[in-house]
């Protein structure tokens, strides 16, 4: 009985170090691809000024306690409305569900956004899009909030990497328009993970 406890113990700690491995990788992979972007001068959002000096984002240290499985209550009936921006820019979203977790002990609760226009177009289908705030901004992080993005999963589950956070465009370049994050979704948490500010910004 006790080898078998044992055993079963044992496959658990595997199972529970794959899947932290292959989250660490995940995160990884998305620095690497964001380091790309930015260098690119097609794709980067960084003046050309910055651009010349650019050599990697600054990021928070890899930390897998930052994944969260988080419950989805489902918002069939979503008013659309217009979402405010960091310009006149107000583009129309609904909320697509409401994401319950726990992060460090603690419940929370995020509303995860479909922009109306967006998901109507090829490859764009099952995006969400996830703003948020939290305490660290305006320290560590950038003061306007910061972003991540999902995909519809199967089910009424969905994780949550917040390694994989990343900053609006319009907190490297000014003449980008960007969503600012909901009062509804303020995490009353330091959210150590994801990209740091760029510069003083």
């Amino acid at each position: 009985m006790r080898i078998f406890i044992l055993t079963i113990c044992i496959l658990f700690i595997n199972t529970i170090y794959a899947q932290g491995n292959k989250s660490t990788k995940e995160a990884i992979k998305f620095q690497k691809k964001i380091n790309k972007e930015f260098s690119n001068k097609e794709k980067s959002p960084l003046t050309d000024e910055d651009l010349k000096d650019f050599n990697e984002l600054d990021f928070f240290p890899i930390d897998t306690s930052y994944i969260v499985l988080a419950k989805l209550k489902f918002q069939k009936d979503s008013i659309t409305f217009k979402m405010q921006t960091t310009t006149d820019r107000l583009p129309v979203y609904k909320i697509y569900a409401t994401a319950s977790f726990n992060l460090k002990g603690r419940e929370f609760k995020l509303n995860i956004y479909q922009n109306v226009k967006l998901i109507q177009t090829t490859d764009f289908e099952d995006y969400l899009f996830l703003p948020y705030t939290d305490r660290t901004n305006g320290n560590t992080t950038y003061g306007g909030g910061r972003y991540i993005d999902l995909e519809i999963s199967d089910g009424d589950t969905i994780l949550i990497d917040f390694n994989q956070t990343y900053n609006p465009s319009c907190a490297y370049n000014a003449k980008y328009s960007c969503p600012i994050p909901p009062k509804a979704n303020h995490l009353d948490i330091e959210i150590n993970a994801g990209i740091k500010k760029y510069k003083d910004h």
